[in-house]
């Protein structure tokens, strides 16, 4: 009996806790009132923050919302074809796990092979790590032929979520690094239409009517006179920005302000370029953090673009983004 009422003391004292069933992970902070869920097998998507209850993802299934992650390729790609290692590698389009004539987001958002390795909290942290074993799946194997392995973890800290994704190369040629995520964010204070916005770029890249880049570029004060506080109701964006405004710690920092809330999105130094998506008449902003520019591995083939990542063989990439709520 004493025991027992040690233990429910102790657990009600816990500030953070990670609850975990084969469908739903749940992350929580008691202390800053924060709240993460995750869907495992539906993408291994967190697709719920609540900061003193208040909802700041956008959630709107079957539709993309939450974070989503964005794999092998993020946004489009300018033919139903990629190139790597000065070698084109043409997509199999009957296999139906990649669709249009501008292939778009790659093909494992949704999918439900991710396997959760561990869902644990401490007293610093909650945190859940799931894998995704792309190698073992035939048609992605068919589609983007370089083994590897994808490990992601949440990690709840302080009110902050941080997303951390490691990529590890199991093939014999370097593996071109062209992932990102795309989340949703809301506030609940005010319209989109009052949100203030900061962008953290310096460039602009210009988009041929495919959305895809021209490889020609502006300033960022061409499409915002001021970047770190533009009014969203004068803008309905789909826009990729680059050279990325960076702090001490090597993250750039977008913001989405309303009358008193605010969400920081800050990107590591391995995220080289942001899709700001905004479109009017919808209640939500995609701070997108990517690997490259959009078409990274098809513009970097022809010169365009310079900044594409690889991993060696062996190696592994890395890196985080970190969600930071205020004004709750």
């Amino acid at each position: 009996m004493a025991l027992a009422l040690l233990v429910n003391l102790t657990l009600a004292a816990a500030r953070y806790t990670a609850t975990a069933t084969p469908d739903l992970v749940v992350l929580r902070d008691q202390a800053a009132d924060v709240v993460v869920s995750v869907a495992p097998k539906t993408g291994n998507i967190a697709f719920s923050m609540t900061v003193k209850g208040r909802e700041i993802l956008f959630w709107n299934p079957p539709q993309m919302s939450g974070i989503p992650f964005l794999g092998p390729w993020a946004n489009r790609l300018d033919e139903q074809a990629f190139w790597a290692n000065g070698k084109r590698y043409p997509f199999d389009m009957t296999i139906g796990n990649v669709r249009g004539e501008i292939p778009i987001h790659g093909f494992v958002t949704m999918t439900d092979k991710w396997r959760v390795v561990e869902a644990r909290a401490s007293g610093s942290a909650a945190w859940l790590t799931s894998r995704l074993e792309f190698y073992r799946e035939p048609s992605w194997m068919k589609q983007w032929p370089f083994a590897h392995t994808i490990d992601m973890t949440y990690r709840l800290q302080n009110g902050v979520l941080e997303v951390e994704t490691s990529i590890a190369n199991l093939s014999s040629e370097p593996m071109p690094i062209a992932v990102g995520f795309h989340p949703y964010f809301q506030l609940t204070d005010s319209t989109r239409d009052e949100w203030t916005i900061s962008v953290a770029a310096r460039t602009h890249w210009k988009l041929a009517a495919n959305k895809v880049p021209t490889g020609d570029t502006e300033p960022i004060d061409r499409l915002f006179p001021s970047p770190h506080a533009a009014s969203l109701r004068d803008y309905d964006l789909d826009d990729v920005f680059g050279d990325l405004e960076r702090d001490a710690r090597g993250r750039a920092v977008m913001s989405v302000r309303g009358k008193s809330q605010r969400i920081d999105v800050a990107f590591g130094s391995n995220y080289r370029a942001a899709v700001v998506w905004a479109p009017k008449g919808r209640p939500f902003i995609c701070f997108e953090p990517m690997a490259g520019i959009t078409d990274a591995v098809n513009l970097a083939q022809r010169g365009v673009y310079k900044e594409l990542q690889t991993v060696a063989p062996g190696g592994t990439w890395r890196e985080r983004f970190w969600i930071t709520p205020s004004g709750f």
